[in-house]
Order: C-alpha cells, then sequence, then structure tokens
C-alpha cells in the first residue's frame, strides 16, 4: 500500500537533519532538496518498474546552478556527508515508500504475563499524556495511546516501520519499567492493522477480560479517550480507533446481552472467596475491605448483593465509607482508619484488598501473629488482592492459616460459566467484523483526505480569480444581486464539475470501489492538477532544522 503524503513531514525532516547534524554536513547545499527528488519520495510504488528503477535512484545533488567546476576539488568532509545522506535517502524511500504507517499494538495481559511483570509496567493514569509524548518522540513512531489496567498493559501506536516501531517501544517500556528487553518479548504479543483493531475491540466488549463482558473495562476505554483529548500524539488514527472501540463496547452489550450475569473484576473477587469458604458461613463471615475507591465500592456491592448485611471498611478517610453508607440503607458499615488496619485484620475471617497504595499493606511478619480464624470458616483467612501494583506480597501465602489470591486467580471463577460464554462471544465476534470492516474503510479513506483538500482549494483558486477578472470587466455599478448571482453561478459550475472525482475518491464501504481503485484515482489527480506535496515550504522547515541542530 502506498505511504501517505504526509511522510515527507515531522519524521522525514528528523531522518535528514541526524544525517546532516554531523561535522562535515555544513553546508546547506547537502541537504537541499530538488522538486523532482521530493516527489520522487511521495510518489506510489505502483509501476511496473521498482522505485530505484522509475527513478533512476535517489541522489542528493547540488542545484545546477550551484554545480562544482572540473577544476575544483572536493572537499572530502562534504562529499562524506553527501554520500551519506544519499544512502540515508535511498534506504528510507525504499523503507517507507511500500506500505502506509501501520497501527501496532505492543501488550502484556493476564494471559500472557504474570502480574509481577505487570504491576512493573503499568503506568497509572495520570503519567499517560508524559508516556504518549514520550513515544511519540520516537523516531518511527506518529502516534500513540496507553491502556493500563489491573489486568494489561498495552500501547497502541502508529509506526512508520513495524518492525523498528516495535523494536523502540520495546526498549522504552524497558527503560521505564527496569525489565529487561528479553524478558517482555517472552511475554508481550504483537498485532497489527486489522488484528489490532480487532483485539481492542475485544478488549472494549469485554471478550478479552477474564470475566465475559465485564463493564469495568469499557469505562477505562472510555477514560483512555478522555485523558487523550489534547495531548499532541494521541492523534487522528489512534483517537478514531478508541472511539470507535467504545461503539463496539455499547453495541455488543445492548445486542448480544453479554453482560447478563456477567461481572467486573471486584465481583469475580467476591465470588471467589464465596467459592473457598464453606457455604453455610456465607452468612456468617466477616468480611474487611481496605480501600473505599472505585473498587472496594464494588466489592462493598457485591457483597450486599450476595446477602451480605454487615463489614467492615478501612480507608485513609471516613468521607468516602460515609457515602457507601448512605447510598446502601439497611446494610451495617463500620468505618476504621488505616491505622486500625491489622487490628481489624485479626477480627476479620476474609480480607478484600483494593488500595492504590505502591508498597505491600501486608507481608509475612504482618500476618503471622494474627489468631487463626474458626474451623467454620474453614479455618484459614482468605486475603483477595485485587490491587495492582499488589497490597499483599506472595510470601504471605507461606504463613500457616493464610490463604492469598490475587487477580490471576479470578480465572477460576469464570470458568464456571463456558458455554454460555462461548455462545455470546460468537454472537459478539459477528458484531466485531461488521466493525472492524467499518474502522478500516474509515482509515483508507484517510488516504485521499489531502487530495480532496488539495483539489477543491486548486479549483476554488481558479474560480475565485476567473470570478474577479468577470466582474472587472463588468464594471464597478453591478448591482449586488447580479454580482451575487454571478459568484453563485461559478460556484454551482465548479461544484458539479468537482462532484465526479470526488466521488471516485471516496472509499467508506458505501460502494464496491476498491481501495486500489481509489489510490489510482488519487494519483492520477494529484499528477493531473499537480497537487503533489509543496516541496519549496518542505525544503525550508527541513534547512530550519538543520539550522537549529547546529546551534
Amino acid at each position: 500500500m502506498a505511504v501517505s503524503s504526509t511522510l515527507c513531514g515531522a519524521k522525514w525532516e528528523r531522518l535528514l537533519v541526524n544525517a546532516c547534524s554531523s561535522p562535515g554536513a555544513s553546508s546547506l547545499r547537502a541537504c537541499s532538496l530538488s522538486q523532482q527528488q521530493m516527489k520522487a519520495f511521495s510518489k506510489p510504488n505502483s509501476g511496473k518498474k521498482g522505485l530505484a528503477q522509475r527513478i533512476g535512484g535517489v541522489r542528493c545533488e547540488v542545484a545546477q546552478s550551484e554545480a562544482i567546476s572540473e577544476g575544483e576539488r572536493i572537499d572530502p568532509s562534504k562529499a562524506s556527508a553527501l554520500s551519506a545522506l544519499e544512502q540515508l535517502k535511498t534506504s528510507a524511500a525504499d523503507r517507507y515508500t511500500k506500505e502506509r504507517s501501520s497501527i501496532v499494538v505492543i501488550g502484556l495481559s493476564i494471559h500472557t504475563a504474570p502480574v509481577e511483570m505487570r504491576e512493573k509496567l503499568a503506568i497509572p493514569e495520570a503519567e499517560w499524556p508524559r508516556a504518549i509524548g514520550e513515544l511519540c518522540g520516537l523516531n518511527h513512531i506518529e502516534e500513540a495511546a496507553v491502556l493500563s489496567t489491573c489486568n494489561r498493559m498495552e500501547i497502541y501506536v502508529v509506526a512508520l516501520s513495524q518492525h523498528r516501531g516495535v523494536k523502540e517501544v520495546t526498549e522504552w517500556m524497558s527503560k521505564t519499567s527496569g525489565i529487561p528487553v528479553s524478558e517482555i518479548c517472552e511475554h508481550r504479543f504483537l498485532l497489527y492493522n486489522k488484528d489490532a483493531t480487532q483485539h481492542i475491540f475485544e478488549v472494549s466488549a469485554g471478550l478479552d477480560s477474564l470475566v465475559l463482558g465485564e463493564g469495568q473495562i469499557l469505562a477505562q476505554v472510555k477514560q483512555v479517550v478522555k485523558v487523550g483529548q489534547g495531548v499532541v500524539g494521541f492523534g487522528r488514527n489512534v483517537s478514531g480507533l478508541f472511539k470507535h472501540a467504545i461503539t463496539v463496547g455499547k453495541r455488543v452489550r445492548t445486542e448480544t446481552n453479554i453482560a447478563a450475569g456477567a461481572v467486573s473484576v471486584s465481583s469475580a473477587a467476591v465470588e471467589l472467596a464465596l467459592m473457598k469458604l464453606p457455604e453455610s458461613s456465607h452468612a456468617a463471615a466477616r468480611m474487611l475491605v481496605i480501600g473505599a475507591g472505585k473498587m472496594g465500592k464494588l466489592v462493598i456491592k457485591h457483597l450486599v448483593a450476595k446477602g451480605c448485611t454487615k463489614m467492615v471498611v478501612v480507608n485513609r478517610s471516613e468521607e468516602k465509607v460515609s457515602a457507601i453508607r448512605e447510598e446502601m440503607k439497611g446494610v451495617e458499615i463500620i468505618y476504621r482508619p488505616l491505622t486500625d488496619m491489622l487490628a481489624c485484620s485479626a477480627e476479620a475471617d476474609v480480607i478484600f484488598t483494593s488500595t492504590a497504595s505502591e508498597t505491600p499493606l501486608f507481608l509475612k511478619e504482618h500476618v503471622k501473629d494474627l489468631p487463626l480464624v474458626s474451623s467454620e470458616v474453614g479455618g484459614s483467612r482468605l486475603f483477595v488482592d485485587i490491587s495492582v501494583p499488589r497490597n499483599v506480597g506472595s510470601c504471605v501465602s507461606d504463613v500457616g492459616g493464610a490463604r492469598l489470591y490475587n487477580v490471576d486467580d479470578l480465572k477460576e471463577v469464570v470458568a464456571a460459566n463456558k458455554e454460555d460464554r462461548l455462545r455470546k462471544a460468537m454472537e459478539a465476534q459477528a458484531i466485531i467484523a461488521e466493525e472492524s470492516k467499518q474502522f478500516d474503510a474509515w482509515r483508507d479513506s484517510l488516504e485521499t483526505v489531502p487530495t480532496i483538500k488539495k483539489l477543491r482549494a486548486y479549483a476554488e483558486r481558479i474560480r475565485a480569480a476567473e470570478l474577479e477578472k468577470c466582474l472587472s470587466k463588468m464594471g464597478e455599478d453591478i448591482p449586488k444581486k447580479s454580482r451575487k448571482a454571478v459568484d453563485d453561478l461559478s460556484r454551482g459550475i465548479v461544484n458539479k464539475l468537482l462532484h465526479g472525482p470526488m466521488q471516485h475518491l471516496r472509499c467508506d464501504g458505501s460502494d464496491s470501489r476498491t481501495l486500489s481503485e481509489t489510490l489510482e484515482n488519487m494519483y492520477a489527480l494529484n499528477r493531473m492538477f499537480g497537487l503533489e506535496t509543496d516541496i519549496s515550504l518542505l525544503e525550508q522547515k527541513i534547512r530550519a532544522k538543520v539550522e537549529q541542530s547546529k546551534k
């Protein structure tokens, strides 16, 4: 597929600047590109011959008027700079003109990586804009988005080069998390273009969650869009992808009833705890919830839904607990400050932890001296930790009389309704396939947007110029009504003439026209009306970059 005309933008300039910033490239002439050379980069690679054959190889030449005379000696340092730039442009042209930018997802999820790794890679929501900025600062990344939850850490990018883009993002993940690249590669998954689109649609629909159809992930996808608004780097392709994913998530839940009986991570945690307790003890088990944030509140709601009428909630402040108490009338919710956490734990049979603490609240030394629980509740105190990073250290599982479960253990809850999950997932997949096709068509249509804009601008310039000539010949005493009639006439003629070409530049899935046909029409119009990239402006940008790199 042909590269977008925006290839000759910021990323292309950066490549040229890198080559021209060497000491030997002191002359701006080494980075001056002729119009013919720059057009060669933006032309589609659709002819019978290869790119190098059509343009006879890409060269970096000094303008004809500045040619070196036969008797003049060439400065070796300048010649070296010219040679390096020539090689760079040749390789870049070959690398990027064969395909347009790709949507890539580099991710680690509960299905591929342990919680120990995911918690190191996790990026707090407040840090998403900074992460997007750093990712888009990489050489081969144009746009980026971060989806970081307790079950997944996924980075979505628009990459100029799939291989180099993945390499740069993986190295960035290693640098920010401290995890070796080799270890990340062992657990990561990579998806490109249509597969990446289908993946985020499945994620938003709840098909990739531990609990089918859970609604929390859709809210998290919405949050990606909310946080990304106005952030440089959260561009049209990525924002369009996530907005479409939200539409898919809503449609799947509405049309398949996939959320009926489905639960969130918090609900799964409650179900897991009840599965581990003797059924006869459900009503009498002493429940302790540590953390009254979003996840903690959901845990409380699901405990109430399962028949629990009394529980203790430990939180930094009483305000959130009071709000929950007001919302759930008839349930005894006892507040305790964080300083009473261990004392409350000694009186609890089941402890749910869901705080944002970056260090464990419970370690082996905190748990070993707690009194044993009654045999009526199984004889073991349950710790159900749904936080990432974890609130309960793995060493707690070594303590006799304590059993620890974290988000990775929720798979046991999911297995309870496998047949129904598969049926609903099949219904959802049909919707996802339909929506994926629509998104791909929308993204394909973006290829022709610059040509449509330039063709309209070209026609408008001609119309305005000819209208001015006509009105000047008619004299200054033309009535406003006649002037408007002539103006409307010129606009009507232009719009009717443009209607045909515009129709043949559309590729939105509304007709049988293929993308290749549409792109052929686009290239033909570019050639006929001279709508290629403004080379002079591009050269000015490159010169400015070169000057800046010397300072």
